[in-house]
């Protein structure tokens, strides 16, 4: 993090776009290699292909802090930016590469959150995708899932741009959210499932394709026994 610091804060001064982009570039390089340092050993499952030439509404199951640099090592060949948590910009040093490359909520604030899906909105229409946690917070329930948010259908459907769900399998016995000290090397699995479209469908359509994405996700988590699913 120390020696990706430096180039973060160059490329904070060439913009939104290009510095961004550059940013991401630099935190994928770093995941690859602090994910070999640990022991962590990575592997994307594509059930179906993705299409490299697509915008997307990239969405994923929360379960771990090492989902965020799990983010880089699955998405590779396409400019994202995560929507992500307000108050971790207070960390030090990291907090300023966070907000770096990520589109910053405040959920207490409404006017906070409305200006997020502007910006995310904006984003994708400079041609790049977008990386949204529909749950929100951690699923600390031991169910596959928690109740999904509406903003990351509500921006697909008024974007026309498809969602694609990601299962991140294994975050939560690599690194359990209930403790930072918990990190354990081992295999670490995102599966990529078929892409929902949100053609010809409006917002009235939005419970039902909520619905139809969760259960989905919540139908491969179990089909794969992810570990934190108690009966």
């Amino acid at each position: 993090m120390l020696i990706a610091f430096p180039f973060v804060l160059v490329a904070s001064f060439w913009g939104k776009v290009k510095g961004g982009n550059f940013i991401y570039a630099v935190c994928r390089l770093w995941s690859d290699i602090w994910c070999m340092l640990i022991g962590v050993f990575h592997k994307n499952i594509f059930l179906t292909a993705l299409d490299n030439s697509k915008q997307y509404v990239f969405v994923a199951n929360h379960i771990s802090y090492l989902d965020i640099p799990v983010i880089l090592k699955a998405i590779r060949h396409h400019h994202i930016r995560a929507l992500g948590k307000f108050e971790i910009k207070r960390v030090p040093i990291f907090g300023f590469i966070y907000q770096s490359t990520v589109v910053m909520v405040d959920r207490s604030s409404q006017p906070n959150r409305a200006k997020s899906v502007r910006v995310l909105k904006s984003i994708l229409n400079k041609g790049i995708s977008i990386f949204i946690f529909p749950e929100g917070t951690f699923n600390e329930t031991n169910q596959p899932l928690k109740s999904f948010y509406d903003g990351a259908f509500r921006i697909a459907i008024e974007m026309q741009v498809p969602i694609k769900p990601i299962l991140f399998l294994d975050t939560y016995e690599r690194l359990n959210y209930k403790s930072l000290f918990s990190l354990t090397p081992g295999k670490n699995r995102a599966v990529f499932l078929e892409e929902i479209s949100t053609e010809h469908i409006s917002i009235n359509d939005l419970p039902a394709l909520k619905d139809k994405v969760y259960s989905q996700m919540e139908r491969k988590l179990i089909e794969y026994g992810a570990k934190w699913i108690k009966s």
